[in-house]
């Protein structure tokens, strides 16, 4: 269904009547570009006004009840731990597509989740998220002129073994609060080094998905170069991707999007810092993490979940994986809404 101005013009009257705090927060949703983010939550409620009205309160009462608005002054300390983070959650910003969306990179297959409690990654995760909105998306979309309020997504699945089965539950959650609390936050997922393991996972979940969610991923041929260069400039390609290159200026060091000495992680650890400084402390102390409620998950997440899980425990059985899944041609299919 296409955009529909009625729909957002009913909706802006409910939010224009919410009270404080709610609409001070939902001014740090929508950062100027109101009518843009009430078609996010539309989009996500399949334009109906009422549903998309009551997922956006409990939007805005989650950051609200769980001081969303102060996560970027609340750094994970200390520094070892917050690089213990970053190896283990692969997440990273890799640049722009040529539309100007930001690209970040997820390391699905690599990332461990397995040197800090759930707390600090759900954490970190909803930092990454609000720095891209509050301060990444309203300056990209000053820059270029219009709002850009989306990104893209390129999914590392190197690596992706059985022991995926024991990282489901965070996965889940993680994901499920970017379902419930930034709906329609990403443009394009772009699967890349897909092995078999994820074919066959693939098979089963996609019939579960809704069609407006399948058509949001595309599963490319190997490290996925060829089709992401279309939309992307070299610079901005995630270093995974960057295999069988030629040229001299191909060969320079290739900086891992992942790692904590990446610009953007520079840029986003300082950040949260610097704001954490100026309530008066010098130096953060050592804290326990943000601990954040988790949304129960919708129906459709979980069943999700317990398909994955089920399609997991059958290659448990069978003592190994077939033969790579990447071999293949480029296939333009879908995968998750939103998250890891």
């Amino acid at each position: 269904m296409g955009v529909s101005e009625e729909a957002i013009d009913e909706f802006q009257e409910l939010i224009d009547q919410i009270e404080e705090p709610l609409k001070k927060t939902f001014e740090r949703v929508h950062q100027g570009y109101l009518r843009e983010n009430l078609s996010r939550f539309l989009k996500a409620r399949d334009w109906n006004v009422c549903k998309a009205h009551t997922m956006l309160l409990e939007c805005l009462r989650w950051r609200v009840d769980n001081e969303i608005d102060s996560i970027l002054s609340k750094p994970i300390v200390p520094t070892e731990l917050y690089r213990d983070v970053r190896d283990s959650q692969l997440i990273g910003m890799s640049g722009y597509t040529k539309e100007g969306l930001p690209v970040f990179a997820i390391g699905v297959g690599l990332s461990t989740f397995d040197k800090a409690s759930v707390h600090y990654y759900v954490q970190s995760h909803i930092q990454i998220n609000e720095y891209r909105d509050r301060v990444l998306l309203p300056s990209v979309s000053k820059k270029n002129g219009r709002p850009i309020t989306t990104c893209v997504k390129v999914l590392d699945m190197t690596g992706l073994k059985l022991s995926a089965l024991s990282q489901i539950k965070l996965v889940t959650i993680i994901s499920t609060i970017d379902d419930l609390n930034y709906p329609e936050k990403t443009n394009t997922y772009y699967v890349v080094n897909a092995p078999y393991i994820f074919s066959a996972c693939w098979k089963v979940v996609k019939p579960l998905l809704q069609e407006r969610t399948r058509l949001k991923v595309h599963v490319l041929s190997g490290c996925g170069k060829d089709e992401l260069l279309k939309i992307m400039d070299y610079t901005s390609l995630p270093h995974f991707c960057r295999r069988g290159s030629s040229g001299s200026s191909h060969h320079a060091q290739i900086v891992d999007c992942f790692s904590i000495d990446h610009p953007f992680h520079q840029q986003l650890y300082n950040y949260v810092k610097h704001h954490y400084e100026t309530k008066g402390q010098a130096e953060p102390a050592k804290q326990g993490s943000f601990h954040v409620g988790f949304p129960e998950p919708e129906a459709e997440r979980v069943e999700i979940a317990k398909t994955i899980e089920s399609e997991l425990h059958k290659f448990e059985r069978y003592n190994g994986l077939p033969k790579p899944f990447n071999d293949r041609k480029s296939s333009h299919e879908t995968l998750s809404d939103e998250g890891p």
